[in-house]
């Protein structure tokens, strides 16, 4: 047994350990990588989405590291009753992919929606033979999504949803996914269903690769309320594709706190730390220097120095995107070109899933 297979996937500081290490192990060979990552297409992206993910996206693939970015348009079914913005909203997502840097001509990022890739969807049916009702029951994934619907009719989808996410990410065969600490047991189920997979249909060869999470370094970005995760839906966000007069009536309605003393104290002073941290993220200086500049300016310098900062940053991003948005057939080249590399990937896959199972014809 390898070092690697004795490490302890069951622990949090285990995973940090061996994140460390893959961050390493990129640098020196980014091409033994291949990662799966992507978003649901409910709507445009946010700032919270540009720092939290987009970046790393971007970081992984000037690397060299091959990247698939799926768009779960499927899942988007599951806990809503509206279809009609989906197609909108696939475009939308690709374009704030692209502008913030995600590039297709790289040779190594493809971007697609996976109800194009039929391979891909075809490997639900074996997955959920490995499965059992009561582990989705139990799963965090389920329960999660179950709860943020607030629907009363919970259907089958639902219930499947981390078994589908399981195929998004192995039919590619990603060996790494980025994630939060909060998505690391979202990942276990995708390990263990590759696990069983090759146990009882490829003999204990590893078919399928056990995908290891790779955990990000970015903040959590609150929202504007300063009380939770930065959200469209909880009307708390500010959008990438805003323009810089709605980024400062935004930011002028943003919550701090009645101390005119700006300090950096995420714990006491949630709301101004993260108004800090935007300022940071923007400018390149730490927190507590923007807070030291600020002094005892108050809430009212804090959002105007922000507002500067941050419509400066997104001005390049912006620009792009205002490009992006009359190219329509562009966008439509860059999701075929996306759905080809999948496919292929998928067939490829799919065709030694069908050799194993005893499935050629």
């Amino acid at each position: 047994m390898t070092h690697e297979q004795k490490l302890d996937y069951g622990t949090y500081d285990a995973t940090v350990a061996r994140s460390a290490t893959l961050e390493q192990e990129l640098l020196v060979s980014p091409k033994k990588f291949r990662v799966l990552t992507g978003d649901r297409p409910t709507g445009s992206l946010h700032i919270g989405h540009l720092f939290g993910s987009l970046q790393n996206r971007v970081r992984l693939q000037n690397l060299g590291v091959p990247i698939y970015i799926v768009i779960a348009d499927y899942q988007v079914l599951t806990d809503r009753d509206s279809f009609e913005s989906i197609s909108q909203n696939v475009h939308q997502l690709t374009i704030d992919y692209l502008a913030a840097g995600l590039d297709p001509d790289s040779g190594h990022t493809s971007i697609f929606p996976h109800s194009h890739v039929p391979e891909l969807n075809q490997l639900l049916l074996p997955f959920l033979t490995l499965v059992t009702n009561a582990e989705l029951d139990r799963n965090p994934t389920v329960k999660e999504e179950i709860l943020a619907a607030g629907q009363q009719r919970i259907n089958a989808g639902m219930y499947t949803y981390p078994v589908h996410q399981a195929a998004d990410i192995l039919f590619c065969k990603a060996n790494l996914v980025p994630v939060g600490k909060d998505q690391i047991p979202h990942l276990e189920l995708t390990r263990v269903i590759a696990r069983r997979f090759n146990e009882r249909f490829a003999g204990g060869e590893p078919l399928f690769p056990e995908p290891h999470p790779l955990l990000s370094s970015a903040p959590m970005i609150l929202g504007l309320d300063g009380g939770q995760k930065m959200s469209k839906s909880r009307n708390n966000a500010i959008m990438l594709g805003a323009t810089e007069d709605e980024t400062a009536n935004l930011i002028k309605r943003a919550k701090t706190d009645a101390d005119r003393t700006i300090t950096y104290d995420p714990t006491n002073r949630p709301e101004v730390a993260n108004l800090l941290l935007l300022c940071s993220l923007c400018s390149g200086r730490t927190p507590g220097e923007v807070a030291e500049e600020i002094g005892d300016g108050g809430g009212g310098r804090l959002k105007q120095l922000l507002i500067e900062y941050l419509n400066e940053y997104l001005r390049p991003l912006r620009a792009r995107r205002r490009e992006l948005e009359k190219e329509p057939e562009y966008i439509r080249g860059v999701l075929r070109k996306g759905i080809a590399a999948a496919r292929e990937a998928g067939q490829e896959t799919l065709s030694q899933v069908r050799r194993v199972m005893n499935m050629e014809i």
